[in-house]
């Protein structure tokens, strides 16, 4: 069957470093259209959990990951797809600066075909704004740069002269001005979750305050999107209660993730440990990544929580916990100031969190139900009294390389696993 082509105007947002504001302008332009009456939908380049978060409420739809290795080429134009026929305008962060990491932002912008917008911290900086955005301009063929947002101007006369800088083929599209009450703000991970935001909203209607009053352009021009045809999902949990963990401490999950189970045919069942939930009635659990460590108290003192989660894996239900999952299924876990509180005990061990990043990096596992990828990104240090069933492989060669530990039906890591990435292999971690 010959699907037609999907035309919808869409921005990859990129910058040339880290830390440019890239989140920022992709939340300011989100909520900005989104006012205007627009359909938005966000996605995410690369592995990163927090910056969705944001972005995906400022355009009141979930932000999905668009990733090249994670999830593949067809799991991407799928998205991308599927998206120019709901939406009125596609936006997609990137990841990094445009040309770091393989595979980087470019490659995504070069594969299908997106303008990209680039993001520069003109702070600091007057005429040399605009040879940094010729020279992204030029580094690489076949990647566009439609066009340059500012931030971090320090008012109309800054502004000014930063546009002036610009090549004449490169569009001025708007800048945020250098105000603390646009600030998002960061942990040792990144970004704050949303949810620890209270007055999240009221910073994205500011920044879309303040974009508004640089803005220059409207949409940007339709961008042609051909049909794909990502990996099938098997009904292999048509009938199953998965329970997932969700709060501020269990908050890193990939909706991508979630979809995947809902269309294997799973029944979803979220509980909160911070909150007192106990554990539903279910027959596989999820313990997702997110920050156990900012909630040592609340955690150690569910000891009915850690009861029913070590009943459940010596009855032989599958339990999977990636990350801070794994860290809350230790013996124990220690915070940066050195505080240590018990926890689950499922797995022999003990875990402390430092000052500096200890693991980064895409990552590829072979387990027995199969081949999976996803990333690690944490900051703790863990000392397990268990032999690994399999070791994850960096791609690019990077030094990080996670074990996988399992007892039963329990499997615990430090990889944040993309379902989609071989949804086979990630279901039948939910399997007896």
């Amino acid at each position: 069957m010959n699907h037609p082509v999907r035309r919808c105007p869409a921005l990859l947002v990129s910058a040339p470093a880290s830390g440019q504001g890239k989140t920022s302008v992709t939340a300011a332009l989100a909520r900005w259209h989104v006012r205007q009456g627009r359909r938005v939908a966000v996605f995410k380049t690369g592995a990163d959990f927090l910056d969705p978060l944001i972005t995906g409420r400022a355009a009141r739809s979930p932000a999905y990951q668009l990733d090249l290795w994670m999830g593949g080429e067809a799991d991407v134009r799928g998205r991308l797809y599927a998206a120019a026929g709901e939406a009125d305008l596609i936006l997609i962060e990137g990841v990094m600066g445009l040309f770091d990491g393989d595979p980087a932002t470019a490659d995504l912008a070069a594969a299908c075909g997106l303008p990209v917008l680039a993001v520069i911290d003109g702070g600091a900086m007057a005429q040399t704004f605009g040879a940094v955005a010729h020279g992204l301009a030029e580094f690489r063929e076949g990647v566009c740069l439609y066009g340059v947002a500012a931030n971090r101007v320090g008012g109309d006369y800054h502004a000014k002269l930063l546009r002036g800088s610009l090549p004449p083929k490169l569009q001025w599209t708007g800048a945020l001005p250098d105000e603390p009450a646009l600030a998002l703000p960061e942990r040792h991970l990144g970004l704050v979750s949303a949810g620890e935001l209270a007055d999240l909203d009221m910073r994205l209607e500011a920044l879309a305050d303040a974009w508004g009053r640089y803005a220059e352009h409207g949409l940007p021009p339709p961008v042609r999107f051909r049909a794909a045809s990502p990996a099938a999902v098997p009904p292999l949990l048509r009938g199953m209660r998965v329970a997932v963990a969700r709060d501020d401490a269990f908050c890193f999950i990939y909706p991508a993730n979630l979809d995947l189970l809902r269309d294997a045919g799973a029944e979803l069942r979220f509980f909160s440990p911070l909150a007192g939930d106990p554990l539903p009635a279910c027959d596989a659990t999820w313990l997702p990544g997110g920050y156990p460590e900012l909630h040592l108290r609340a955690l150690s003192q569910r000891v009915d929580l850690h009861a029913a989660l070590r009943e459940f894996v010596m009855a032989g239900k599958p339990l999977l916990a990636e990350c801070g999952g794994l860290l809350f299924t230790l013996d124990e876990l220690a915070d940066p100031g050195g505080e240590r509180a018990p926890m689950a005990g499922l797995l022999r061990g003990r875990a402390t969190m430092c000052p500096r990043l200890v693991a980064l990096g895409l990552q590829e596992v072979v387990l027995p139900e199969g081949r999976l990828r996803g990333h690690t990104f944490h900051h703790a240090h863990a000392d397990i009294a268990a032999s690994p069933i399999a070791t994850a492989t960096n791609p690019n060669g990077a030094p990080s390389r996670e074990a996988i530990y399992r007892e039963r039906r329990f499997t615990a890591s430090f990889v944040h696993f993309y379902f989609p990435s071989n949804p086979e292999a990630a279901l039948r971690l939910f399997l007896p």
